[in-house]
């Protein structure tokens, strides 16, 4: 771990709180620390080893190559604008999450790079304002835990407005050179907002026309219709298209559900591209196209300018959301055996999200029940304690997500921040479900339950004891009132 001063400024437009607690997110309820693995061979030595190497390769969760011991992403508290590099516990390993917790007590941090382990220092910094995005922001570093082969790590939590870039990179494919490019995702957090993109992109952080980019895309919008199913698919994004295959329509991509997802896109860049998806959990790969590139003008061939993207589109639209966990661009057009065999890598790998749990949570200082007034599923009502009484609206369920819902289908609310606030005092209502941070909680040793966007704690106000007492966010003080057992 290397820890330093970071030199350029932290950009973000909303600066928020995290406790020390918050940080340790799903690590009461899963494997710990976990194993530092001896890999012998991973992603990109499978790669290697079919002649197509990685020219670029960028996990939060592990090491893709065999060797490597480096660091994996930097961290970097807003309090101080200080950063520290989160290093693998092994050669071939996975992340020492646990050095994340430790910097980042008592303040929030953001991931500001992702480094790059091909050795070609094609490193993924915040990106800057492009033709379609003001400038962006790092995802909060806490706000996706998950577990790999048993040990607690941490992915990348994509929201509107957070995105990563290098445009200045080396031995990446540009023109019509052939490429492969992978990543593991998730279904669970996606939208129809344009770009959730990983891979090549402009130099400029702009729209030079048709052909200019081929990354990645994953997500539910729907450029070409018509489309089979709700997805979310596996598409790619050529510039001035998302292609679900051929010339952008193509209805025999069914798109991927699944909690983990693979996704791959894969070209000669002259002629012909693939897109393939699976779940990265169990199971092969599917090839949703095989085919010609699209004859739309600008596309055969391809004019790659060699950027990488992670989260925007190549002009740096932002509104999308999503999750990254690990991805690779290659240097010439993988076999389907080479592809084949890191899914079946990945699978091995055993990604995770952390259990659910459903049941009361009890305020400890009161000897009562966090409860929603009256079985009220109107939006902005305010929690309050109120005497157990194994009611529906006493009822809450702990998601993968790291959500707290309470009743279910239709009617299903989350346990909210009132407006996003960030002070304390800022009331915790109940509120349709809509993957923001303000709707993310930790349930933390010491007892306490923070808020991910503020770092706040879950408070019965004035420390009362009454049925009726109002529940809020307040500075965590580790006062009894703020102490909560069960969920």
């Amino acid at each position: 771990m290397n820890l330093r001063t970071l030199n350029r400024p932290l950009r973000s437009p909303l600066v928020t709180l995290v406790t020390a607690a918050a940080l340790i997110l799903a690590w009461m309820f899963v494997a710990g620390g976990g194993t530092a693995q001896a890999a012998t061979s991973l992603p990109c030595d499978i790669y290697a080893s079919y002649d197509t190497p990685c020219a670029a390769a960028h996990s939060t969760t592990r090491a893709l190559f065999a060797a490597y011991d480096g660091p994996l992403y930097q961290v970097t508290r807003t309090s101080d604008g200080t950063s520290e590099d989160i290093d693998t516990l092994s050669a071939g390993g996975y992340a020492d999450a646990a050095a994340q917790n430790s910097f980042c007590v008592n303040t929030l941090c953001r991931i500001t790079e992702i480094f790059d382990q091909s050795g070609h220092g094609n490193n993924l910094t915040v990106e800057g304002a492009g033709g379609n995005g003001a400038a962006d922001v790092g995802a909060i570093a806490n706000a996706l835990p998950v577990t790999v082969d048993g040990n607690s790590v941490y992915g990348v939590y994509v929201t509107a407005g957070v995105g990563y870039r290098d445009d200045d990179t080396t031995d990446v494919p540009t023109g019509d050179t052939a490429q492969d490019e992978y990543m593991v995702t998730s279904a669970d957090h996606v939208n129809s907002s344009c770009c959730f993109d990983y891979g090549n992109a402009e130099t400029n952080n702009d729209d030079d026309g048709n052909g200019n980019m081929e990354a990645i895309n994953f997500g539910t919008e729907q450029w070409f219709t018509p489309y089979t199913g709700s997805g979310p698919w596996v598409q790619a994004d050529l510039e001035n298209g998302l292609f679900a295959g051929g010339n952008g329509s193509n209805t025999a991509n069914d798109g991927n559900d699944s909690a983990f997802v693979t996704a791959l896109v894969k070209s000669n860049n002259t002629t012909t591209y693939e897109i393939k998806g699976g779940n990265a959990q169990s199971g092969s790969l599917s090839t949703w196209y095989s085919g010609d590139l699209p004859d739309l003008g600008g596309y055969t061939p391809m004019s790659l300018q060699g950027a990488i993207v992670l989260g925007t589109g190549g002009d740096n639209s932002n509104g999308s959301v999503g999750d990254f966990f690990e991805g690779v661009v290659t240097n010439g057009e993988p076999s389907d055996a080479a592809d084949n065999a890191v899914q079946a890598n990945i699978v091995a790998t055993d990604y995770a999200f952390p259990s659910t749990s459903t049941g009361e949570i009890d305020a400890v200082g009161a000897g009562k029940c966090l409860d929603v007034p009256n079985s009220s599923d109107t939006a902005t009502t305010q929690l309050d304690i109120w005497t157990c009484n194994a009611g529906g609206n006493q009822e809450f369920t702990r998601t993968t997500q790291d959500q707290l819902t309470v009743y279910s289908g239709s009617d299903e609310m989350c346990l909210d921040g009132y407006g996003q606030g960030l002070t304390a005092g800022t009331k915790v209502d109940i509120y349709p479900c809509n993957q923001q941070t303000n709707q993310e909680w930790s349930f933390n040793s010491n007892g306490t339950i923070t808020e991910v966007q503020s770092g706040l704690c879950l408070d019965v106000t004035g420390a009362s004891t009454a049925n009726g007492a109002d529940v809020e966010l307040w500075t965590c003080n580790g006062g009894s009132n703020q102490q909560w057992t069960g969920g």
